[in-house]
């Protein structure tokens, strides 16, 4: 391998998002380097482990253009239905609720439309790796896929008002015009850009795992609202695991979700029950649990010199909307966007500009939802009568009132980047 190679972009970090976005560069033609300082996750071994994504139309879109959705090794879960309800622990659900379903918009399910698709993380990770390897192992990229990957290599960076240098251990020197951070909430390239952060620490704990359960979910996601946070059940496709699966994401006060880590299968499953019902029988905890601090944050600005930030390098939000990952995906298409048509224009593709564009195209839109995840976090997460009055009737307004059902249809499948 030489020493020395020259792309247009280089994309540090290969999650979801930065993978992506490289992907999808390289299938438009735009040479593009992926570098990473972990090794990609070894296959060998797939093994369920209970976590999913949520996966908007929008960012369909993007794993399709990025090669990607049709490599997924395990069929996505489409959801067909939405229900949102409020209540109490161990007290039945308030009956004014909220109830999405795709046909109310004129579409069927067995047409391909849904407001989302439950992936399984270890197959997104499978499709991402499996892409990677194809389009840039050893000696560089295959003919049409101008893609190199570089993972696990530490990288020091350079950027000047012509370009950056990317030196790796080892001493390959990469030269590119614009170097995207896609490192995650604790991006080093913001840091080293100084680019500041504003900060929403929430004093709640986020616990994630998967379910069997005895009856069929028929493709409806659940939102309920308690005190301590919300609790989602999303419908998953069949697996090796079981027929019947969903996914479990919720809410707790720290203390309690740290404890609920500790519990056995069978109180476990005794708790998600006590919180989601019977209406889908016998449940029974499969693959892993996971924990996870919940925190918000906003980065000041998206780019700097030579250097452009995306998903959670540049924001990140409670999760009670599930829209994290797609937000990320949706910095992906519109940088993908300009990038792909700056190339066709023969224009820098790290011209200050573009770059300013990028910014003003995503940055209020992610400003509003996470002003909307925290206002909803902080509305439904908790038990003062006259707040859990106003959200239920509010809730029960939406359900009677068409055109504002039909704008939370719209936000649901993805937004305003879900057209088409």
């Amino acid at each position: 391998m030489s020493d020395s190679l020259a792309v247009e972009i280089a994309v540090i970090g290969a999650g979801p998002v930065g993978a992506a976005l490289a992907l999808r560069l390289a299938a438009a033609g735009i040479a593009t380097a992926v570098i990473d300082r972990a090794p990609l996750p070894p296959m060998e071994h797939p093994a369920f482990d209970g976590r999913a994504y949520a996966i908007a139309a929008g960012s369909r879109r993007l794993l399709e253009a990025a090669g990607l959705w049709q490599r997924l090794p395990d069929p996505p879960g489409p959801i067909a239905a939405i229900r949102v309800s409020d209540g109490k622990l161990d007290r039945p659900a308030s009956p004014l609720f909220l109830h999405f379903d795709i046909a109310e918009i004129g579409h069927d399910v067995g047409d391909g439309a849904a407001f989302g698709w439950m992936v399984e993380a270890r197959s997104l990770r499978r499709a991402l790796n499996a892409a990677l390897a194809e389009g840039g192992l050893a000696e560089g990229a295959l003919p049409g896929r101008p893609l190199h990957l570089f993972a696990p290599a530490e990288a020091e960076i350079v950027r000047n008002a012509h370009g950056a240098e990317i030196t790796l251990n080892g001493g390959k020197r990469i030269a590119c015009r614009l170097v995207v951070a896609a490192e995650g909430r604790e991006s080093p390239l913001r840091r080293q850009a100084r680019i500041p952060v504003t900060r929403f620490p929430y004093r709640q704990s986020g616990i994630v795992a998967a379910i069997a359960h005895e009856y069929p979910h028929h493709q409806t996601a659940l939102e309920h609202f308690l005190p301590a946070g919300p609790f989602a059940q999303l419908p998953m496709a069949a697996n090796e695991a079981a027929e019947h699966v969903s996914a479990v994401v919720w809410t707790e006060r720290p203390a309690l979700a740290a404890h609920l880590m500790t519990l056995d299968d069978a109180v476990f499953g005794a708790e998600i029950a006590r919180r989601l019902g019977d209406h889908l029988g016998a449940i029974r905890p499969i693959g892993r649990r996971w924990l996870y601090p919940l925190s918000a944050l906003h980065a000041h600005r998206y780019y700097d010199q030579r250097l452009v930030l995306v998903g959670d390098a540049a924001h990140g939000i409670h999760p009670i909307a599930g829209q994290g990952l797609n937000l990320g995906f949706r910095d992906a298409i519109t940088l993908a966007d300009l990038l792909i048509d700056a190339a066709s224009r023969g224009e820098d593709p790290g011209a200050p500009a573009l770059l300013a564009r990028y910014q003003r195209a995503l940055r209020g839109a992610n400003l509003l939802m996470l002003a909307a995840t925290d206002v909803l976090d902080r509305l439904f997460s908790n038990d003062m009568p006259p707040l859990r009055l106003a959200r239920d009737v509010g809730i029960a307004l939406v359900h009677r009132l068409p055109p504002l059902k039909r704008f939370f249809i719209r936000q649901a499948m993805g937004g305003a980047f879900a057209k088409g």
